[in-house]
C-alpha cells in the first residue's frame, strides 16, 4: 500500500536493500524470509514485543537523492508481489521525470506530491468509514489479516499489547479483537503463538488478579482456559471484549449479526488509533445506559453530555450532575444517586433560551415547557453549542400537539383519543363509579365486536363501595392527598423531577386511581405511546381474525389469566385480554406469546385501557425484562443465575442448601416470569408491580433475597425440594396487604399450601421495608454487569442442551459414535455461522427460526456443504471431489429447499464411513443417478425420485404390482379406481412402517451413468498409495461389466429403436420387468395418471436429451464419421461440466482395457471396437447394470475390498479440518504452535 511520506533516518538498520536505483530503495525487513540467522530472530521478536513503527508490513519503499541523507518511506507491502508492483510502477513512470529536475529539493517535493496524490485518489472509491480509520490502525488491521488469513469482511476493532501466560511462562505479544474473534500473536526468538478463538465458543470472561497473574482477563471456552495480563489500560479492554462476545450471543440468541451504525457523527477532532468501529460500539455501550437509565424507547440515539447543575426549586438548590441530549429528550441525572432524575421529551418544549450569566450562575439555561414548567441549568461548559444541537433536533421534532397538556394527564390516560372530558375532582365519587365509567363511550376498534375497554377494567368491576368509606378509604384518599402535594411540588407527568421522596412514595403504595398513570410514567411506556398516536388500533384492526400458533396458545390460555377476578369473568375483560396479546404477537412474532404475559397483562388491564396496557407490554418484555418472554426464556435464566450469585453473596448459610435442593431454579421463574402476581395474593402483589415499575428488576432481586432471608431457618431444617418449596408457598400466600380497598380476591395459589397451623400473615409494606434496610445495596448497573457474565453462561449452556439433543436425536440412526457426533456438529454449525457473518449477504441468518426444533436450526447451503465434504470426506476425488459433493448434497436434501440439516449431513457422512463394502458402495452407486447425477433434466430426476426421497408410494406400489401380477386384471382396475380407501390405508400403514431399503430396490444403470461411476472411482484412487493395483482392479471390473451389459441386452430380446417404439412396445416384453430399473413402479391409479416414460427401461428415458444432443452433434454427417467422432467428443467436452458425459462418452464391450486406465488416464472408446463402430459415438440406450453385478465384480477384486472396507478416523479429519479453517500465513518459517478456541 502507497504511505504518505514520512522520514527515515536510518535507512540501513534492521533492513536489507534488495533493490535500488538513484531515486528509490525497495526493502526486506531482517528476519523475514528464508535465511536471517540471529540477527533475523531478534529482529522479528523486536518487533512483536515493541511494535516498532519499522512498518509493520516486510517489504518497503524509501524515497532518496544522493547528496542528502534523509530518506523517505512511500510504499509497504505484505508480499513479494504487492511491493514488486509498487516498484515497476515507480520506475515505470517517475524515474524519466525526476531525472529531468535539476534541485534534489524538488525531486522530493515531486515525489511526495505525486504520492499524496495516488493515496488520495485510491481513498477516493472507499466506503467513507474505512476513511476515518488512521493509517496505524489500518497497518494492524493488513497485519492481522495476513497473520490469521482472515477474509476482507473481517473487521478489526481494535488491538493490545499484552502477554499471554503459556504455563507459567508470559509470552508478549498483540491481542487482536474483531467483530467475530480474538487474536493473539507472539514471535520471541523463533517460538511462535498464534491464538484464533471465536466470541461465540466464549463461555466466560473474567478480569481478576491472582499471586500467579498480576491483574489479567480470563478467557474460558469450553476446551481451555487463557490468561492475558500486562495491559497499558486493562479496563478499557475488557469492556470491549465483553461487548463483541455479548454481540456474539445475541447472534446465538436470536441471529442479530453485527451491523455498522453509519450514521454516528464524524469525531469533532481526528482521533489517533481508534477505529470506526471502536466508536460506533462505545457509542452502543452509551446507548444502552442511557436508555436504562431513563427508561427510554430502544431507538434513542444519546447525541452528547456535559456536565451542570440543575435548579431544584422544592429544595431551593443547585444540584450538581450530567444533562444528556438526544434527538427526542433532554435527560438530567444528579451526581449523587437518588437526589434528582429529570427527563423533558423535546414534544414538550416551548422555548430554549440563554439567561444573563452572573458569578453564583455561569452560563445558564432556561428550558420551558407547555405544562408550564420552567427548568434552569447553569455551569455549562460550551452552552451555544448545545443551545444550536438542541434547536436543531427540536426542528425535527413533529410539530403534532401530543393528545393535551400534563395538567389534563389523567384524562388523557382515561381516553388516548383526545377527546374533551369534563374534568372531574379526584375526590369526587363520580370519578370512580361504574356509572361515571360509562357515560363516555370509547371509540371501537373493531365494529361488531366487544366494546373496547376504555379504562382500567377495576373501575367497571368494583364489587363493594363500603371499603371506600371505611378506615381504608381514609387511608387510600391520604395516599392520593400525599401524591397530589408531591405533584404540586415536583411537577406531573413526564417532567416530573424524581426524587428519594418520589421511591418513598412508591414504596407505601400508589393509590389505585393512579397506579396506570404512574405505572405508565416510571417504565417509560408513555413516550411510546404518545409518539405512535394509532398504532395500537391499526396492529388491532390487522390481527383481528388471523391465526396462527400464537393466537391458539393465547386462546388455550385465556380463561386462565386470574380467574378468580370478576373483570376475567366475562366477555369484556376476556376480549380485551385477546386483543392485547394478539397484537402484542402480531408486533412481535419472535416472542409472539409466552405463557405467564396473560397474567401480567391481566393486571394492566385492571389499571390501564388497552392501549396502556399494550405499550406497558411493550416496555415490559422488550426494555425491563429483556429476553424473558421468549421461546427459551432466556432473561430470567440469566436472572435466576443473579439470584444464584446474590445469594451466595448475601446468605452464604442458605446458599450451598438450596443448591443441594436445587430450589433456586424452580422458584426463580415462577416468581420473575410473573412478578410475584402468581405466588402472592393480588393486592399484595400488585405493590410489588409497583415497585418494579420505578426501581426494575433491581427490586424483584431484592424482594426475592428478603424472603429467602425470612425463611432462612425453616429452609436449612429441609430435607427435600418439595419441603422447601411448601414452606416458601406457604410464607407468600400469606403476605396480605391491609391498606387494600379493593375485595380480597381468593388466590388458587393458597389451597394448595394451607396448613394445620393459622397461618402468620406478613404485611406486604413491612416486606418491602426489610428488603430496603437489608439489600439496599443492590445497584442496577451491578445487576447490568452480573447480567452479561451469565448471559454467556446461560446462552452457552442452552446450545449445549440443543447439542446433545440433537446428538441423541440421530445417533440411533447413525453409525458415528456419540463423541463424532458431537465433535461433528461442533463443525457443522461453525460453517453456519462463518456463513452468517463472512457470506456476502445476510440470507444465512435469515434460515435460522427459533421456533423450529434444534435439529432444524442450522442448516447449511450447497457451497458451506462442498466445503465440509472436501475436508472430511474418505473418499477424495481430487479436482472432482467438489463434483461428487454437489451430488451428495442433491441426494441428502430430501425438501429440495436447497438446505440441509445436520441429520442429513451426518447421514450423508455416515455413509462414506460406516457400514460394510455393499453399504459404502451402494452411496456410490445412489450418486451416479438422478436425482444426484442430473439436477437439471426434470424428466429423469422426477421418474427417479421415488428411490431417493423414500416415497412411500413406491413401497406400496411395488408389492400391489406383486398382487395384481397373481390376482389379474380384475384387481387392477379395482385399484385404479380413485375411491379405493384401501390404498391409503395401506400407504398409511407403510408410512409408519420402518422402511429398510434393499439392494433389489435400486435401480439400474444406464452406460452413461456407469461411466460417470468408473470416472469417479478413477479420481478416488489416484492420490492411495496403492494406486497401481487399484487401477488395474477397476480396469478390469469395467471391463467384465461392459461385457456384462452387453451380454445382458441380448437377453432383452429388443431392437436398437427410438425411445418412442420402446415405449409403444413396452407393454408385450417379457423381460420389461427384470431390465428396468424402475420397474418396481406400478400401474397404480396414483402412479399410473403421472405423465411418466416407459416402465419397461427406464434408462431409455433418462439418456434421450444427452442422446439427442450427442446425435446432433456427432451424427449429422452419417454414421461413416464414427471412427474419428472421439477426437471430437474429447475436444467439446473440455468446455463442459464433469457431470455431462465428458470425455467416457464411448464405452463398449472390451473398449475398457486395464492400460488405458492405467497409464493413459483417458478412458475413451478403441477404434477398433466393433461395438463403437457399430453405435457411432452415442450412448447405448440399451445397455444397463444392475447394483448386484457391480457388488459381484468388485469383490473378486482384493484390493477394492480392502480400499471399502479401510476404516478412517473422523475425528483426525475434524481436527485437521479446524487447523484448514484458521489458514494460517503460510509464509512464516517459524515453529508454529497454534491453540485454537
Amino acid at each position: 500500500m502507497w504511505l504518505g511520506p514520512e522520514e527515515v533516518l536510518l535507512a540501513g538498520a534492521l533492513w536489507v536493500t534488495e533493490r535500488a536505483n538513484p531515486f528509490f530503495l525497495l526493502q526486506r525487513r531482517r528476519g523475514h524470509g528464508k535465511g536471517g540467522g540471529l540477527t533475523g530472530l531478534l529482529v522479528g521478536t523486536l518487533d512483536v514485543v515493541l511494535d516498532s513503527s519499522a512498518r509493520v508490513a516486510p517489504y518497503r519503499i524509501l524515497h532518496q537523492t544522493q547528496d542528502s541523507q534523509v530518506y523517505w518511506a512511500v510504499a509497504c507491502g505484505s508480499s513479494r508481489k504487492e511491493i514488486t508492483k509498487h516498484w515497476e510502477w515507480l520506475e515505470n513512470n517517475l524515474l524519466q521525470t525526476l531525472s529531468i529536475f535539476d534541485n534534489e529539493e524538488d525531486i522530493t517535493t515531486f515525489v511526495k506530491g505525486k504520492i499524496h496524490g495516488i493515496i488520495a485518489e485510491e481513498n477516493k472509491n472507499e466506503q467513507p468509514q474505512s476513511e476515518e480509520d488512521p493509517g496505524k490502525f489500518k497497518e494492524a488491521e493488513l497485519k492481522m489479516r495476513k497473520q490469521f488469513g482472515m477474509p476482507e469482511v473481517e473487521k478489526l476493532v481494535n488491538y493490545y499489547s499484552c502477554s499471554y501466560w503459556k504455563g507459567r511462562v508470559p509470552r508478549q505479544g498483540w491481542l487482536y479483537l474483531t467483530v467475530n474473534h480474538l487474536c493473539f500473536y507472539s514471535f520471541l526468538l523463533g517460538k511462535e503463538v498464534t491464538l484464533v478463538i471465536q466470541w461465540v465458543d466464549v463461555t466466560q470472561l473474567e478480569k481478576n488478579a491472582t499471586l500467579l497473574f498480576p491483574e489479567c482477563i480470563k478467557v474460558s471456552t469450553r476446551d481451555s482456559e487463557l490468561y492475558f495480563s500486562m495491559f497499558l489500560n486493562i479496563n478499557e479492554t475488557f469492556k470491549l471484549m465483553e461487548q463483541l462476545a455479548n454481540i456474539a450471543m445475541r447472534q446465538l440468541l436470536d441471529n442479530e449479526t453485527f451491523l455498522q451504525d453509519k450514521s454516528l457523527p464524524k469525531p469533532r477532532k481526528p482521533l489517533k488509533n481508534i477505529s470506526a468501529l471502536k466508536r460506533d460500539l462505545d457509542a452502543r455501550a452509551k446507548n444502552e445506559c442511557y436508555r436504562a437509565t431513563f427508561r427510554l424507547p430502544k431507538d434513542e440515539c444519546l447525541d452528547g453530555h456535559t456536565d451542570c447543575t440543575l435548579w431544584t426549586p422544592f429544595n431551593k438548590m443547585h444540584i450538581p450532575g450530567q444533562m444528556f441530549v438526544s434527538n427526542n429528550y433532554i435527560c438530567f441525572a444528579s451526581k449523587a444517586e437518588e437526589a434528582c432524575h429529570l427527563i423533558i421529551p423535546l414534544r414538550e418544549v416551548t422555548i430554549v433560551e440563554k439567561a444573563d450569566s452572573s458569578s453564583v450562575l455561569p452560563s445558564p439555561l432556561s428550558i420551558s415547557t407547555k405544562s408550564k414548567m420552567t427548568f434552569f441549568f447553569a455551569n455549562l461548559k460550551d452552552r451555544d453549542f448545545l443551545v444550536q444541537r438542541i434547536s436543531d433536533f427540536l426542528q425535527r421534532t413533529p410539530s403534532k400537539k401530543p393528545c393535551g397538556s400534563d395538567r389534563e394527564w389523567k384524562w388523557n390516560l382515561a381516553d388516548p383519543g383526545c377527546e374533551e372530558v369534563p374534568e372531574l375532582p379526584s375526590s369526587s365519587p363520580l370519578a370512580v363509579s361504574p356509572t361515571s365509567a360509562f357515560s363516555h363511550q370509547p371509540v371501537n376498534f373493531c365494529a361488531g365486536e366487544v366494546p373496547t375497554a376504555s379504562q382500567g377494567l377495576l373501575k367497571l368491576f368494583r364489587r363493594n363501595s363500603e371499603e371506600l368509606l371505611g378506615p381504608k378509604g381514609a387511608k387510600e384518599k391520604m395516599k392520593e392527598e400525599s401524591w397530589n402535594i408531591h405533584f404540586f411540588e415536583y411537577g406531573r407527568g413526564m417532567c416530573m423531577y424524581r426524587t428519594a421522596k418520589t421511591r418513598e412514595l412508591v414504596q407505601k403504595g400508589i393509590p389505585e386511581n393512579l397506579r396506570g398513570e404512574l405505572w405508565l410514567l416510571f417504565s417509560g411506556a408513555w413516550n411510546e405511546m404518545v409518539t405512535h398516536p394509532g398504532y395500537y388500533a391499526d396492529l388491532v384492526e390487522k390481527s383481528m381474525g388471523k391465526y396462527n400458533l400464537a393466537t391458539e396458545e393465547i386462546e388455550r390460555d385465556l380463561h386462565r389469566s386470574m380467574p378468580e377476578h370478576p373483570a376475567f369473568q366475562n366477555e369484556l375483560g376476556i376480549a380485551a385480554l385477546r386483543r392485547v396479546l394478539t397484537a402484542y404477537a402480531f408486533r412481535n412474532p419472535t416472542i409472539g406469546y409466552c405463557q405467564a404475559m396473560n397474567i401480567v397483562t391481566s393486571v394492566l388491564l385492571l389499571y390501564c385501557n388497552e392501549e396502556e396496557a399494550f405499550w406497558l407490554l411493550v416496555a415490559l418484555c422488550e426494555r425491563m425484562l429483556p429476553d424473558y418472554y421468549n421461546t427459551r426464556v432466556v432473561g430470567a435464566l440469566v436472572d435466576q443465575g443473579i439470584f444464584e450469585e446474590l445469594t451466595r453473596e448475601y446468605l452464604p448459610q442458605l446458599s450451598e442448601k438450596m443448591q443441594d435442593l436445587g430450589v433456586i431454579s424452580t422458584i426463580s421463574l415462577s416468581w420473575f416470569l410473573t412478578l410475584f402476581l402468581s405466588v402472592m395474593p393480588f393486592e399484595s402483589a400488585v405493590v410489588i408491580v409497583d415497585c418494579f415499575f420505578y426501581e426494575g428488576i433491581k427490586f424483584i432481586l431484592q424482594v426475592s433475597l428478603a424472603i429467602l432471608d425470612a425463611n432462612m431457618e425453616k429452609l436449612l431444617q429441609c430435607s427435600d425440594e418439595g419441603e422447601a418449596m411448601t414452606i416458601l408457598g406457604r410464607y407468600l400466600d400469606n403476605v396480605v396487604n391491609r391498606q387494600s380497598v379493593s375485595p380480597p380476591i381468593p388466590h388458587l395459589h393458597a389451597l394448595l399450601t394451607s396448613g394445620d397451623d393459622p397461618p402468620l400473615e406478613i404485611d406486604i409494606f413491612e416486606l418491602i421495608k426489610t428488603s430496603y434496610e437489608k439489600f439496599s445495596n443492590l445497584k442496577a448497573d451491578d445487576i447490568e454487569q452480573m447480567r452479561f457474565k451469565q448471559r454467556l453462561k446461560v446462552i452457552q449452556s442452552l446450545e449445549d442442551t440443543a447439542k446433545k439433543s440433537v446428538v441423541r436425536a440421530v445417533s440411533s440412526d447413525i453409525g458415528f459414535s456419540i463423541e463424532e457426533l458431537e465433535e461433528l456438529y461442533v463443525v457443522f454449525k461453525a460453517k453456519y455461522l462463518m456463513s452468517c457473518y463472512w457470506g456476502n449477504n445476510r440470507a444465512a441468518a435469515a434460515r435460522r427460526d427459533q421456533s423450529l426444533p434444534y435439529l432444524e436450526q442450522y442448516r447449511i447451503d450447497v457451497e458451506q456443504f462442498k466445503e465440509l465434504f472436501i475436508s472430511l470426506t474418505p473418499w477424495s476425488c481430487g479436482a472432482h471431489t467438489p463434483v461428487l459433493a454437489g451430488r451428495l448434497f442433491r441426494l441428502l436434501d430430501e425438501n429440495r429447499d436447497s438446505l440441509i440439516n445436520f441429520k442429513e449431513f451426518v447421514t450423508g457422512m455416515s455413509g462414506m464411513y460406516h457400514g460394510d463394502l455393499t453399504e459404502k458402495l451402494k452411496v456410490l452407486y445412489k450418486l451416479h443417478l438422478p436425482p444426484a447425477l442430473n439436477p437439471e433434466e426434470a424428466e429423469s430426476a422426477l421418474e427417479a425420485t421415488s428411490y431417493f426421497t423414500e416415497d412411500v408410494t413406491t413401497e406400496e406400489t411395488q408389492e400391489d404390482k406383486g398382487r395384481r401380477n397373481e390376482n389379474g386384471p380384475e384387481k387392477e382396475e379395482k385399484g385404479t379406481s380413485p375411491q379405493d380407501y384401501r390404498y391409503y390405508l395401506r400407504m398409511w400403514a407403510k408410512e409408519k412402517e420402518s422402511k429398510k431399503e434393499t439392494i433389489k430396490d435400486l435401480p439400474k444403470m444406464s452406460q452413461e451413468q456407469f461411466i460417470e461411476l468408473c470416472k469417479t472411482l478413477y479420481n478416488m484412487f489416484s492420490e492411495d498409495p496403492v494406486e497401481q493395483e487399484l487401477y488395474h482392479a477397476i480396469a478390469t471390473v469395467a471391463s467384465l461389466l461392459l461385457r456384462i451389459g452387453e451380454v445382458g441386452k441380448k437377453f432383452s430380446n429388443r431392437p436398437t429403436r427410438k425411445s418412442e417404439d420402446c415405449k409403444a412396445n413396452s407393454t408385450q416384453d417379457p423381460v420389461s420387468e427384470e431390465e428396468s430399473p424402475t420397474s418396481e413402479q406400478s400401474q397404480n391409479s396414483a402412479v399410473e395418471q403421472q405423465p411418466q416414460a416407459d416402465h419397461e427401461d427406464k434408462t431409455c428415458g433418462d439418456a434421450q436429451p444427452e442422446k439427442t444432443q450427442q446425435e446432433n452433434q456427432t451424427l449429422g454427417d452419417g454414421p461413416g464419421e464414427g471412427q474419428g467422432s472421439p477426437l471430437q467428443l474429447l475436444s467439446d467436452d473440455e468446455t463442459k461440466d464433469d457431470m455431462s458425459m465428458s470425455s467416457y462418452s464411448m464405452v463398449s464391450t472390451g473398449s475398457l482395457q486395464c492400460e488405458d486406465i492405467a497409464d493413459d488416464t483417458v478412458l475413451v472408446g478403441c477404434e477398433g471396437s466393433s461395438s463403437a463402430a457399430r453405435y457411432g459415438s452415442t450412448i447405448d440406450t440399451d445397455w444397463s447394470i444392475s447394483f448386484e453385478q457391480i457388488l459381484a465384480s468388485m469383490l473378486t477384486e482384493t484390493a477394492l475390498v480392502n480400499y471399502f472396507e479401510k476404516k478412517v478416523n473422523i475425528l483426525q479429519k475434524i481436527k485437521d479440518q479446524k487447523k484448514v479453517e484458521r489458514q494460517f500465513s503460510s509464509s512464516s518459517d517459524y515453529e508454529l504452535s497454534s491453540v485454537s478456541g
